[in-house]
């Protein structure tokens, strides 16, 4: 079905909204409640009102029984000219599928380094905004460069994240993840992981992570909704610790364990 958007939306004008990005198989979302709640808070951080329950229902409606991906988007709606508008109408809400394959579980990845760097001081810096022409050109880098992925740095040179993806580095039995105040987005499986690990004997420290301390970690992957954990080969040409084992145990923890079954 095909639905109509508003050139004046502020989405579409000026980028003003949110989105989430869920998997969803046999007609059950992954994690749903913790996609819905994020998507919500964000969008009151940036004093839009939507309520879960209209999140929850378009999402429901979109569902087929083949496994897809949902990108949910939440707009301001329409407004008259000007940044902050006296008044505005409805917010916009959209769910759209794109078909997902159990191919994009454990993909290992290659990464360079982005030239860009992430603003961690920025007020958006921790949500799934739609400005994100930033990692759009660090995923060109990547594509440029023949790899799969992009590591963006923060503008004190520690890790962020990826274009797409949360980062996770084990080092000396350790879990290590950038602290969301180095300006990474809190992901849905970022924090499944977080909670799967003591059940390794891992200890997780949410801290700074430099780049330079990759090379000598004993596995270095990445985490978002669509690919789950995804080990990371390579960095700038340089092979990285092989971490399969435990990126396979975690990830079964995670399947086994969210709240909402896949």
């Amino acid at each position: 079905m095909s639905a109509t958007l508003s050139s004046e939306d502020r989405g579409f004008t000026l980028g003003d909204g949110v989105f989430d990005t869920a998997l969803a198989r046999g007609g059950v979302v992954f994690a749903r409640d913790r996609h819905v709640a994020r998507l919500v808070a964000a969008a009151q951080r940036i004093g839009i009102a939507i309520e879960a329950a209209a999140i929850e229902a378009a999402m429901t409606a979109a569902l087929t029984p083949a496994p897809v991906i949902l990108r949910t988007t939440v707009t301001r709606g329409t407004a008259a000219r000007g940044l902050w508008p006296a008044s505005v109408g409805a917010p916009t809400l959209v769910v759209a599928t794109s078909p997902w394959s159990p191919s994009l579980l454990g993909q290992p990845a290659r990464l360079i380094t982005a030239s860009g760097r992430r603003n961690e001081f920025s007020p958006t810096a921790n949500l799934k905004t739609l400005g994100y022409l930033d990692h759009i050109l660090a995923a060109r880098e990547a594509a440029l460069a023949g790899v799969d992925d992009a590591l963006i740095l923060n503008t004190q040179g520690r890790i962020a994240c990826t274009t797409i993806a949360n980062v996770f580095a084990l080092i000396a039995g350790r879990l290590i993840t950038p602290s969301l105040a180095e300006g990474c987005l809190p992901g849905i499986m970022r924090a499944l992981v977080i909670e799967a690990a003591p059940r390794l004997g891992l200890a997780v420290e949410e801290r700074p992570l430099a780049p330079a301390a990759l090379a000598g970690a004993d596995a270095v992957f990445l985490t978002n909704s669509v690919r789950f954990l995804r080990p990371v080969r390579s960095l700038d040409g340089v092979l990285l610790g092989d971490g399969s084992d435990i990126v396979r145990s975690l990830q079964d923890i995670v399947l086994s364990g969210a709240e909402d079954g896949l």
